[in-house]
């Protein structure tokens, strides 16, 4: 028999093993596939996997609406062309599920508020705002005033002075609480002169402008000197284009040094200042606080004043609050003769040249700066008409820089419909009249004795109230002394105190110095 050829033997056997491939399973082909095919006909397996997930899981829960269909459209053109494995897969679809979602889920717009209207002023209630509280008492030996606003410019500070029956007046002459300020303005100068002249104010006497808080021409710092002075020379020359020949300062601080270094360093500002300037006579202001602060006693007042060169150039502006606060008492008769005497004596009542009223809501000696109504505080209205009938004070502006909130029975700040502390202008337009019209008034009338009561019962809730707050911090410093004074003897515990001496002990001590002196007192050798 003849051999088959060997295309034959390989025909023959490439057909037995193609009926092999197609009886095997069809994972069998996946593994022994080629290398190329296998991972075509792995994706073309997930991705009908996939499809069938898919569809069964849109049989059970329906899927929300998209909002955007180019987002949809997006989302399953990646699906498409990512084809993940079935894990990734249903991963992937709770995202779009999610997104899609956030998507319809509307945000509720946060209500409007409604636009405020600000209704504006008729033209009657301007002149009703315009009209004085009270009439200025024309030819009284008294210049009483206050300090009032000089918003818009100082020439509205004359029509704000009119409006509460003034005298006198102070008034800012920029604003005291920043550095940088513009300058005045020509028209404001010109407008000031003329509603002075116009309302008989004398600009020479009664106006006394205020100056910055900020200003602390006691700091020795170079850098803060220049600051502190370039703005005082501002208000300086202010004064002398608004003709104002009085302005009102506060002394300082030596900020923790050398209080002597720091009064030199005062003083020889107001001396450039003076130079610089050619009328205006510059007031300082006694203080209450103590400490660092410059002011406080007299005798600071009169150390600065000996070290200005022109002594017509300075003066002082005495707050009664301040005094009594800082220990100069100013209750009865008495007590104000003592302090007038007292001032005299240590600085010179010739440069005693305005005074601010005030009472206060602190104790005497209190070294606390709060201004309260006159006759409310415990200064109390005594010693203001013992100021007031004192000849020493005839002609000198005398500002009021008490308080104007509107405060309820129990004491509590009244608010406006705006939230703001309510104000009343006519707190200073009554207690001018009260001042007027204490002079020559008896203290011992019925007359004076009901307002006396009146006036204290108005401020007793304030009084009591910063009272305790002085009692708390008294009893604080007295606890921190002895805790002090206890923590240095235990400090000096064991260390040799030298032991007291007797009467005996010190006769002999006493007797042995007159020896010695007697001795030392006879003539030596060399000197006979």
């Amino acid at each position: 028999m003849a051999r088959p050829s060997k295309a034959r033997a390989a025909s023959e056997e490439s057909s037995a093993l193609s009926s092999v491939v197609s009886d095997a399973p069809e994972t069998a082909v996946a593994d022994t596939a080629p290398k190329g095919t296998r991972g075509t006909k792995r994706k073309r397996n997930v991705k009908q996997q996939v499809k069938e997930e898919s569809e069964g899981e849109n049989d059970i829960e329906e899927r929300p609406a998209p909002v955007k269909k180019t987002r949809q459209r997006k989302a399953a053109k990646v699906e498409e062309e990512v084809e993940p494995s079935p894990k990734k897969a249903r991963k992937s679809k709770k995202v779009i599920e999610e997104t899609q979602e956030a998507e319809t889920t509307t945000v509720d717009a946060p209500p409007t508020k409604a636009k405020v209207v600000r209704k504006r002023k008729t033209k009657e209630e301007k002149e009703a705002e315009a009209m004085p509280l009270a009439a200025r008492t024309v030819g009284h030996k008294l210049f009483i005033g206050a300090h009032v606003s000089a918003a818009g410019g100082p020439p509205n500070a004359v029509q704000n002075a009119i409006h509460i029956g003034a005298n006198a007046f102070a008034l800012f002459l920029k604003s005291q609480r920043k550095w940088a300020n513009p300058p005045l303005d020509e028209t404001h100068s010109i407008n000031f002169h003329e509603n002075c002249n116009k309302h008989d104010f004398d600009q020479n006497k009664h106006v006394v402008p205020h100056g910055s808080y900020l200003v602390n021409l006691a700091h020795t710092d170079p850098e803060r000197t220049k600051q502190a002075y370039d703005s005082f020379l501002d208000d300086l020359k202010r004064c002398e284009k608004l003709g104002i020949a009085l302005y009102n300062f506060h002394p300082g601080n030596s900020v923790g040094g050398d209080r002597a270094a720091a009064i030199a360093h005062l003083a020889g500002n107001l001396n450039r200042a003076h130079k610089e300037t050619s009328k205006v006579v510059t007031l300082l202001e006694n203080m209450a606080a103590g400490g660092n602060v410059i002011g406080s006693t007299f005798e600071d007042l009169r150390d600065v004043i000996e070290l200005v060169e022109d002594k017509s150039r300075v003066g002082v502006c005495l707050d009664t609050c301040h005094a009594f606060a800082g220990g100069y008492d100013l209750r009865t008769p008495e007590t104000v003769q003592k302090t007038m005497s007292d001032f005299n004596e240590t600085v010179g009542m010739k440069y005693l040249r305005a005074l601010h009223l005030n009472d206060s809501k602190a104790p005497f000696s209190s070294h606390r700066d709060l201004h309260a109504n006159i006759g409310t505080g415990f200064l109390g209205l005594r010693g203001f008409h013992a100021i007031m009938n004192d000849e020493r004070v005839i002609g000198l502006p005398m500002v009021l820089e008490t308080p104007i909130e509107v405060r309820d029975e129990d004491g509590n700040l009244q608010k406006d419909a705006k939230g703001k502390d309510m104000e009343d202008k006519g707190i200073w337009a009554r207690e001018i009249k009260l001042l007027e019209n204490l002079v020559g008034m008896d203290v011992e009338s019925e007359e004076f004795k009901e307002i006396e009561d009146r006036l204290q019962k108005m401020g007793a809730v304030e009084r009591n109230r910063i009272a305790e707050q002085v009692e708390k911090k008294t009893t604080k410093v007295k606890e921190m002394e002895e805790k002090t004074k206890a923590k240095q003897t235990k400090l000096n515990f064991g260390k040799a105190v030298p032991a007291k001496k007797g009467k005996k002990a010190k006769k002999e001590e006493e007797a042995d110095q007159s020896d010695a002196s007697s001795l030392s007192a006879l003539p030596s050798d060399n000197e006979s």
